[in-house]
């Protein structure tokens, strides 16, 4: 899938290291800041843990609030601020429409029949779903939403039919769904292989890195699908709408939890294997796949007990596990402080945990306490052993002809729905862009509040560490050191024959033993240019770290860049202030000219350096080799390429995109340097960047803002000679 994008940053690499080869001589060089500081031998971490401990900081101002309430009017307040909280994060949701229901097949059993239908949550996107109805009342049951945890055959799964069974047998009717990505609704299936290109959790965290950028989230939509299934069930006369209930196991869990938090029609919730805190979760596995992560959720000092405490005094059962993958520490911390919100309403007994010795996974205990937990606060009463029931083989649910939306009846998924608010967002960017000047204008400040950069440079201890002397150059080592273990480690190639030409130069260089990684400062030293080269967090020696997570594509964690999108605080506001603090320090220690100070970067890099020079840094110029074309491109792409999602800012569009921080760069030079190999971007660089081209024309440096390409015709040492001719 992504073998093209790969090819593309690779041979643009290949290609510039072939043809500067010849001028460079290439020995064997360390240039590895790291090797000798074995104080920093996690640095790997830097990342996580910058955005873990930012992220501790919001957690304790909530503890700190919390432990202010005392009585049901305190909670009742608080549960107010929650729910207006949790809007401002995940919402707002759609507008209700038709459901068009369609049952597709009807299955009777001993004891029970099973409708196979499904139901549109929005105009075009189907919902599967399976409604299980026991045999003898026929009206007002009690009903149960079943939510299933990440498996790619949905409700369809032993384990989860074990229980959906019993539930029926138990005189419950039961509404099993598919959410985006499992059971029928596999958004990137391979009809000749016949199963998803993807893993559950990465059908939900790909598009999901998409749905972020625009300002949105997977957890909206898919709890949106919850909210639409109780209106689905209201109209059913089977169903007492005055005794629903949720439950779920693992991402069950994750979404039984979320829809019981935002809909108050559920009167009895049961999120099983997943409810902790976020403390810990942080401090564990780490940020899950998309659904799991509310934007900004942590800034706005949200944490998993209180979408059990928005509900107070609704009974909840906490079902838990001491060896789970979700903290049991976290559980128990969170029940106990629910206790305390349903205390003050007079109703701890509405509160429950259980509680088994055993890993991520169903057991007869909680399965038991489950029932009985329903049978309780459902008012309907029995016996809560749990039985041997007979499972449907699984293309017997299925309730499509070919077991899948995208072969049969056809579906929107979250890449669609994304889309068409893409298509919304650019044209209200668009229309901000008519009006460049005050567009411009309110850059600066849009940067700062949608990415978290927080303006002004911290102040760094430069620590010198080694030098070695070339025929016409120095490489000279240092260490920044900054207030809690932060660090910045970079090089410095030192002309010996110095001009007042300085660069930056931004570009994800693993191998610090590879003479050709550093072709580019290398040529620039040689003309007489001072080059920094430092490792931004998540790269270099400050990367990349040791949490893959469940959203790991092609060497890239969605999950550390999910992080940033709990606390508000992005990969790229950290490079930004990286880059302040970097400059700062050379420019007073290492006495740089900072009117001739060039930036240059590699990749996604381009991002970093766009949004450090709106933010403040000032640059000469800036040379974007190999760079990321824009957010809308990511967006409107269902295969992009992985590796551009860390320099992406949640929530940036509308507000602005890479293009519109080249405008704000003008009048001075910027180019852009693009690998002629039928990369589908050709076609999108001149609708993309033509306003770019009109705004350096309208200030008569037209010339000054370019886009080139690199052939075999055009050597790469001219491309860069070109770039500073004039300096």
């Amino acid at each position: 899938m992504f073998k093209r994008f790969k090819h593309q940053a690779l041979s643009l690499v290949v290609f510039l290291m072939f043809l500067l080869a010849p001028c460079l001589g290439w020995s064997q060089t360390n240039y590895s800041v790291l090797d000798f500081w074995k104080y920093y031998s996690d640095a790997e971490n830097l990342l996580y843990k910058q955005q873990a401990e930012l992220s501790f900081e919001s957690m304790d101002k909530r503890k700190e609030s919390i432990s202010m309430l005392r009585t049901q009017e305190d909670w009742t307040e608080r549960q107010q601020l929650v729910k207006n909280k949790l809007m401002q994060s995940v919402g707002p949701f759609p507008p209700k429409t038709n459901l068009n229901p369609v049952v597709t097949k009807r299955i009777k059993k001993e004891g029970y029949s099973v409708e196979k239908m499904y139901f549109e949550s929005m105009p075009g996107v189907k919902v599967t779903a399976a409604f299980f109805i026991p045999q003898g009342k026929k009206r007002n049951l009690p009903t149960i939403i079943y939510c299933s945890g990440h498996s790619d055959l949905g409700f369809r799964s032993d384990v989860y039919q074990h229980v959906i069974l019993n539930l029926v047998k138990k005189g419950f009717a039961v509404f099993a769904f598919d959410p985006y990505g499992q059971g029928e609704r596999l958004q990137y299936f391979d009809e000749k292989e016949g199963k998803s290109r993807f893993s559950p959790t990465r059908e939900h965290s790909y598009p999901g890195a998409q749905l972020f950028i625009n300002g949105a989230s997977t957890a909206k939509y898919m709890i949106w699908d919850g909210i639409r299934a109780v209106d689905y069930l209201l109209t059913r006369k089977e169903v007492d709408p005055d005794r629903i209930g949720i439950t779920g196991r693992s991402g069950g869990g994750t979404q039984s939890s979320h829809i019981a938090a935002f809909d108050d029609r559920i009167k009895a919730s049961a999120p099983e294997c997943y409810i902790t805190t976020l403390e810990y979760q942080l401090k564990s596995g780490g940020p899950q796949d998309a659904e799991q992560n509310f934007p900004k959720g942590i800034q706005l000092g949200l944490d998993h007990a209180d979408l059990l405490e928005v509900r107070a005094p609704k009974p909840t059962l906490m079902i838990t596990t001491t060896l789970d993958i979700f903290s049991i520490q976290g559980a128990r911390d969170t029940y106990k402080e629910t206790q305390l919100a349903y205390k003050a309403f007079g109703k701890e007994e509405n509160m429950m945990m259980v509680e088994d010795n055993a890993g991520h996974q169903s057991t007869l205990k909680n399965r038991e306490a489950m029932y009985a937990f329903f049978q309780k606060h459902l008012d309907n009463p029995g016996d809560s052993k749990d039985e041997e029931v007979v499972i449907f083989p699984v293309e017997e649910l299925y309730v499509t002809e070919t077991g899948q939306l995208s072969t049969s009846v056809g579906s929107k998924f979250l890449f669609d729905v994304n889309s068409d608010v893409a298509n919304k967002n650019m044209e209200v960017l668009n229309g901000d862009r008519k009006n460049m000047d005050q567009h411009l204008i309110d850059l600066k400040q849009k940067v700062q509040q949608i990415s978290g950069y927080t303006q002004g440079a911290t102040k760094g201890k430069l620590i010198f560490s080694g030098k070695t002397e070339f025929e016409t150059y120095y490489l000279n080592k240092y260490l920044i050191e900054q207030p809690g273990d932060n660090i910045i480690p970079f090089v410095a190639f030192v002309p010996k024959q110095a001009t007042k030409l300085s660069a930056l130069y931004l570009d994800n260089i693993a191998d610090k033993k590879s003479d050709e990684a550093y072709s580019v400062p290398i040529h620039l030293v040689k003309k007489g240019v001072t080059v920094i080269v430092p490792d931004m967090p998540g790269y270099g020696e400050l990367g990349p770290g040791y949490l893959k997570g469940d959203a790991y594509f092609e060497n890239t964690s969605y999950n550390q860049w999910f992080a940033g999108i709990l606390n508000g605080k992005s990969t790229i506001a950290l490079h930004v202030e990286a880059i302040e603090t970097l400059l700062e320090v050379c420019k007073t220690n290492l006495k740089l000219d900072d009117k001739e100070f060039m930036g240059i970067s590699k990749g996604g890099f381009n991002s970093s350096l766009l949004h450090a020079a709106v933010s403040g840094v000032e640059f000469s110029r800036m040379l974007f080799l190999d760079p990321m074309l824009s957010f809308q491109y990511v967006v409107s792409n269902k295969d992009y390429n992985p590796a551009h999602i860390p320099f992406t800012v949640a929530g940036a569009l509308p507000h602005y995109d890479l293009p519109d921080l080249s405008a704000a760069f003008a009048p001075n030079k910027l180019m852009l340097v693009q690998e002629t190999d039928g990369d589908a971007m050709d076609s999108e660089y001149p609708q993309t960047y033509d306003f770019v081209k009109e705004h350096y024309g309208s200030m008569n440096k037209a010339n000054n803002f370019s886009v080139e390409k690199i052939n075999s015709r055009r050597e790469a040492t001219d491309l860069i000679n070109e770039f500073i001719t004039d300096l």
